[in-house]
């Protein structure tokens, strides 16, 4: 049974740093590509990052460029995601997913996906 688990999340105050990880039970992990999102309380789910297999393309939403990077560790069936200089309008719930194909960062085109964990930022 595939299992996405997530961890790191927490409260930080504004201007500060959170890494979260993502453990995945996934045969092959390193032919899937691989992705954050979140959902805010009362908004839909939206994209953050993600990272193709070879972990040479990455891409990122707007709002997060050059604050957050995300990175994998084929070795560990580990992704990260490095948080800095966080706003409180980043306080969500934040999922990893895997896919198995790069052509959207929709989240429908994703397979599996972790249960979440909280990331608040007080200001």
């Amino acid at each position: 049974q595939v299992q996405l688990v997530e961890s790191g999340g927490g409260l930080v105050q504004a201007g500060g740093s959170l890494r979260l990880s993502c453990e995945a039970s996934l045969r092959a992990f390193s032919t899937y590509a691989m992705g954050w999102f979140r959902q805010a309380p009362g908004k839909e789910r939206e994209f953050v990052a993600r990272i193709k297999w070879g972990g040479r393309d990455t891409d990122y939403a707007a709002f997060v460029k050059g604050r957050f990077t995300i990175s994998r560790d084929d070795a560990k069936n580990t992704m990260y995601l490095q948080m800095n200089s966080l706003k409180p309008e980043d306080t969500a719930v934040y999922y990893c997913a895997a896919s198995r194909v790069w052509v959207t960062a929709s989240a429908n085109r994703y397979d599996y996906w972790g249960q979440g964990t909280q990331v608040t930022v007080s200001s």
